[in-house]
């Protein structure tokens, strides 16, 4: 899963050199934490967080199929 979202913000932005997904695991769920280059963050939020609503679907979907939770978030 964490490939997966890795290998979508990936395709999003100018630096992907620096695209970062940290899996952190929790009791019930896991969170992936999604940290990118300043100039890039835009551009994986969207307008109005379109992009970013579209990354959480694709990963709550392929979650879902193994009956996991799953949480992206962005970092500043």
């Amino acid at each position: 899963m964490r490939r997966l979202v890795e290998y979508i913000v990936k395709g999003l932005v100018d630096h992907p050199q620096d695209v970062e997904v940290a899996e952190i695991p929790l009791a019930e769920s896991t969170v992936y934490e999604i940290h990118v280059a300043p100039s890039d963050l835009g551009k994986v939020i969207g307008k109005g967080g379109r992009v970013a609503n579209a990354i959480r679907a694709v990963a709550k979907a392929v979650a879902q199929k193994d009956r996991r939770r799953v949480a992206v978030e962005i970092a500043d």
